[in-house]
């Protein structure tokens, strides 16, 4: 088939029915593990984690905002945008949240009614408890609201017995999909908060209650609008594919790409993890430090020189001259691919001036071979 025709047969594509994209839907809801309505939603995941505050929060209220990266700051601003009063709970971006500060503030605020979590920071490369913070959330009788992008596919997600009200997804991360469409579980409890909300979107984009009435309660028998229907197709692909491997296998394949990666990084010259704690690290992303001299920028770009395939990238905002982030999510979560990602940041060292002569040479042999041999006692457990 010519690359033409290819061409013609993703634009010649019969029409996405309302059947098939509820089937979709069916097979996130699994791979959430929520028996909740699943909503999902034409656009990146920002739009449904956005329609999730807009929804939820209203003017008056007290919601609790954890903070443990860039994702999480952009929630407390959505939150007062919404009118509500916002308790921050934060934690040092090199670590996780402690359900104890959760519990803490829980106490100290009992008019607290929402809590919203991000579950893996992809920016800062650490993941959060959730699985505590949401019986602590449960017992306080307020709505949790989870930003599990980065983390779907890459390690447990177990939205109904971790008591989340509101769970949102992407597919462009440890799924391997698209970046176009993404989805968000509505329980019952925050179906009901939201429509007592009489601040809560409709006739919009943002609007949750839109999708509800249109959609689910219409028996998903017509779609209120035409669908993204190659970013669906490629999302029902990418969740087939990981229910083809096995979730746990998956799942055991990213936190091995994350032993890996920071057991090797600990042998470079100049390079340390950036999250402190090996139990606090996402297993979809590593995020490194650049300690002297060197700038995390300087280090990407001389990695990328020595070979340009390998899925590293800077940092951005503050965090720009300090830190560097290897994105070993989805197919990248690979023997072979955390390798030679530690091979080029030891090819850019040398660049540097930071690796010299057989010296350089042995610390980069040693930093692969200490990541191949956490590789291998991770996937063995």
């Amino acid at each position: 088939m010519t690359a033409n025709n290819e061409h013609l047969s993703l634009l010649d594509l019969p029409p996405l029915g309302a059947g098939r994209f509820a089937a979709i839907e069916d097979k996130l809801a699994s791979l959430m593990r929520t028996r909740s309505d699943v909503v999902t939603m034409q656009g990146e995941a920002l739009l449904p984690l956005e329609a999730c505050i807009r929804s939820a929060a209203r003017p008056g209220s007290t919601a609790l905002n954890v903070v443990t990266g860039p994702y999480g700051e952009t929630f407390g601003g959505w939150l007062r945008a919404c009118g509500a009063e916002v308790v921050t709970v934060s934690a040092p971006f090199t670590g996780a949240v402690a359900p104890e500060q959760v519990a803490e503030a829980l106490r100290e605020r009992p008019e607290i009614t929402l809590v919203s979590l991000v579950h893996a920071e992809a920016a800062t490369g650490n993941t959060n408890p959730v699985a505590e913070i949401g019986a602590l959330v449960r017992e306080h009788g307020a709505l949790l609201m989870l930003d599990a992008v980065a983390s779907v596919g890459a390690e447990p997600l177990l939205t109904d017995e971790w008591g989340v009200d509101l769970c949102v997804i992407g597919g462009q991360k440890a799924l391997a999909g698209p970046a176009g469409v993404s989805a968000v579980s509505v329980s019952e409890r925050a179906w009901e908060r939201i429509a007592a909300n009489e601040r809560a979107p409709r006739r919009s984009y943002l609007s949750l209650l839109d999708w509800k009435e249109r959609w689910i309660d219409a028996g998903r028998s017509a779609l209120p609008h035409a669908p993204a229907q190659l970013e669906m197709l490629a999302l029902e692909q990418a969740v087939d594919r990981v229910a083809a491997e096995g979730l746990e296998a998956g799942v055991g394949r990213h936190r091995a790409a994350s032993a890996a990666l920071r057991a090797g990084v600990r042998e470079l010259p100049g390079l340390a993890p950036y999250v402190l704690r090996d139990e606090d690290a996402a297993p979809a992303a590593t995020t490194v430090r650049a300690e002297g001299d060197v700038a995390a920028g300087e280090v990407v770009a001389a990695a990328l020189a020595a070979d340009a395939d390998v899925p590293l990238q800077g940092a951005a905002g503050p965090l720009a001259k300090e830190i560097l982030r290897v994105n070993h999510y989805g197919r990248a979560a690979d023997r072979a691919v955390v390798l030679a990602c530690l091979e080029a940041l030891a090819a850019g060292l040398s660049a540097l001036g930071v690796l010299r002569g057989q010296d350089g040479t042995g610390t980069a042999e040693r930093a692969v071979t200490v990541a191949g041999a956490a590789w291998d006692e991770s996937v063995g457990r």
